[in-house]
């Protein structure tokens, strides 16, 4: 069956939905809850983790949510500040954990910093293999964190 053909069957039922119980929803953006996926936040971290300049452990819950403010349409110019959300902290702590476990990501103990393994570079790179919303989001990501370094290279010479 086609598509034609399936609208032709359906107009010949006598089909109806009863919407009078549905609200009507109205969307003013993202919030909280709708980029706090932990595979969408385990991405970001191998992305970050990939970069030349590794990102600290302690710091990884607010850069995520720096970087999805900076990177999400739904989120610039927001008063919701990511990086001060205590939601987005944990689930970053679960993906990190997560990461760490099935040996994507190793936390360096001299510094604390972030590495990723040659296991979870293969994974990253599988993300970006194909055009997609997914590997433009992440490329958006990894050039907003390439920037972020920038500037705070540039900060710490100005002090």
């Amino acid at each position: 069956m086609n598509y034609d053909e399936f609208f032709d069957i359906i107009s010949k039922k006598d089909i109806k939905i009863d919407i009078k119980y549905i609200d009507k929803q109205e969307s003013l953006g993202l919030n909280n809850e709708a980029l706090f996926q932990l595979p969408l936040i385990a991405l970001i971290i191998l992305l970050l983790s990939k970069n030349s300049v590794k990102p600290r452990a302690s710091e990884i819950g607010s850069l995520v949510g720096k970087l999805l403010e900076d990177v999400m349409l739904g989120f610039k110019g927001s008063s919701q500040l990511l990086g001060w959300s205590a939601n987005l902290r944990i689930r970053t702590v679960t993906a990190l954990q997560f990461l760490e476990s099935v040996q994507l990501v190793i936390i360096d103990e001299s510094n604390k910093k972030l590495s990723i393994t040659k296991l979870g570079k293969k994974v990253i790179d599988k993300a970006f293999l194909y055009e997609s919303d997914l590997s433009y989001n992440l490329a958006l990501i990894e050039r907003s964190y390439r920037n972020y370094c920038v500037d705070s290279k540039l900060d710490g010479e100005l002090l």
